[in-house]
């Protein structure tokens, strides 16, 4: 059975740090790109950064970028979203999803990721 399960969030102040995991089981989780994206109360889902299989290939959205790092270890079949300098725009339910596409594909449009977690909640607040 397919599954991806987030874990990692919770609540911090800003310009704090959190990292967030994505333990991937059920495939070959490296044939897969895997993303991670947010939704806000009221807010689209939006994505927020991905990794190829190749993970060499990596993508960010303009608003994360210099603040979030994205890496994966093959051996624990998870991959990881480092979060620092956190605001409270930031503050939303987090989902890694999974996309079985090339070995360099990244893309941050929810509608091309075909299985997803549960989410995790972040919020930013003093």
């Amino acid at each position: 059975q397919l599954q991806l399960v987030e874990s990692g969030g919770g609540l911090v102040q800003p310009g704090g740090s959190l990292r967030l995991s994505c333990a991937i089981s059920g495939f070959t989780y490296n044939t897969y790109t895997i993303g991670w994206f947010r939704q806000a109360p009221g807010k689209e889902r939006e994505g927020v950064s991905c990794i190829a299989s190749s993970g060499g290939f990596t993508s960010y959205a303009g608003s994360v970028k210099g603040r979030f790092t994205i890496s994966k270890d093959n051996a624990k079949n998870t991959v990881y979203l480092q979060m620092n300098s956190l605001k409270p725009e930031d503050t939303a339910v987090y989902y890694c999803a999974a996309a079985l596409r090339g070995n360099y594909y990244t893309s941050l449009t929810s509608t091309n990721y075909n299985y997803w977690g549960q989410g995790t909640q972040v919020t930013v607040s003093s």
